[in-house]
């Protein structure tokens, strides 16, 4: 890989905070280690604190403390309005993440020879050391409803393992990434308006990547780099909140996937099973 003046940025690392003091300092300090080149760190602020100021001043990056929460896609797309006009790069990650030596790099590099690529995502670990399933197949009809109906129940049932790709840690392409962690190819990016903004959380990943595939780009899954995520700091406190959130970013993915009267049949039915799923859900957590 081209050096590059510090400068000069190819690269980007978007973050989208809300309320995430604790763990922002610790992402902060894995950026140094992950690319031989500076990166452009910007932090958008969901929930604006002075922590969360304080700590992104400190690093020399961007702070972008947003009115009123727009909902994670909206905040990133905000946030690369912002990127250097020498960023090649958006590196989107969540602030509870840390990567791992040249991790930027191994993207970046595999990115600079495969022109198609649009997104990559790395192996994303649990703080166990597990690999977390981060590059999926855009869901089907059949796996959709087999994964939503069944993987509470019955973990690892066929549908779950057909979506997630379970088992399937080699470099491949994938139908989307992760929006965890995942880079993204700045044209590619700009030639699908970014992310859907019309989702609130959950799902704006899955429609990144098959817009993505739509226009003509690949979505590469590359192992060789990784990246630790804690996760769920920001929604734990709000289960009942991201639950709903999930269900109408769901039904609006279905929509957009299967549009037009003839398809309206197939969406009602789907939208009454996410409705059961969420009250049973709801029941399950209660008691």
């Amino acid at each position: 890989m081209a050096a590059t003046s510090d400068a000069n940025p190819t690269v980007a690392a978007i973050t989208v905070s809300f309320g995430s003091e604790q763990v922002l300092p610790a992402l902060v300090a894995s950026l140094s280690g992950a690319s031989r080149s500076r990166v452009q760190l910007i932090v958008v602020d969901n929930r604006p604190l002075p922590d969360v100021e304080s700590i992104t001043r400190a690093a020399g990056a961007s702070y972008l403390p947003m009115p009123q929460n727009p909902g994670y896609g909206a905040a990133v797309n905000a946030g690369a309005r912002l990127a250097q006009d020498s960023v090649e790069w958006f590196l989107i990650v969540n602030p509870d993440v840390t990567l791992e030596a040249d991790a930027i790099d191994r993207l970046v590099e595999l990115g600079s020879r495969e022109p198609t690529v649009g997104a990559l995502g790395p192996a994303i670990l649990t703080p166990d050391g597990d690999i977390y399933p981060s590059a999926r197949r855009v869901p089907s009809l059949r796996t959709g409803v087999g994964h939503a109906l069944f993987a509470n129940a019955w973990p690892r049932n066929p549908w779950s393992r057909q979506y997630r790709q379970d088992g399937e840690s080699v470099a491949r392409d994938a139908g989307w990434l992760s929006g965890a962690c995942l880079l993204v190819r700045r044209e590619a990016f700009d030639a699908v308006h970014g992310f859907d903004e019309g989702y609130f959380m959950y799902f704006e990943d899955v429609d990144l990547g098959m817009r993505l595939t739509r226009a003509g780009w690949r979505n590469r899954y590359e192992p060789t780099a990784r990246v630790v995520h804690t996760g769920a700091h920001a929604t734990v406190k709000s289960q009942g909140e991201m639950l709903d959130a999930h269900h109408a970013s769901a039904n609006r993915f279905l929509a957009k996937k299967y549009p037009g009267p003839i398809w309206l049949p197939v969406r009602l039915v789907l939208r009454v099973g996410l409705a059961v799923r969420s009250r049973l859900t709801r029941l399950r957590n209660a008691g």
